[in-house]
């Protein structure tokens, strides 16, 4: 599995390759200076090995890095933030 994620701006999204198929993170830009995080997908073999992780945390640091606020309408995303309160301040709105 590649470590290697990928950010697509055009696409709005954050992926990876594994094995062929790609994993990702999609978000869209509903305010200035908001994302989004709406949709995550993982190929089901490689599903419980973190892969959501890691691109929800790529996201994440992206959107803090640019000052971006965040919404969490994914359920692995909201799920993300309650393990991980650090991103808090970053929930739109505060």
């Amino acid at each position: 599995m590649s470590e290697n994620i990928i950010h697509d701006e055009e696409d709005l999204r954050f992926y990876m390759q594994i094995d062929g198929d790609e994993a990702e993170l999609t978000y869209t830009y509903p305010e200035t200076e908001v994302m989004d995080f709406d949709h995550t997908y993982v190929p089901e073999d490689s599903r419980g090995q973190g892969v959501a992780d890691k691109l929800v945390k790529q996201g994440l640091e992206y959107a803090k890095s640019n000052n971006y606020k965040i919404i969490a309408s994914c359920p692995v995303v909201e799920a993300y933030l309650k393990r991980h309160p650090e991103y808090q301040e970053m929930v739109y709105p505060v």
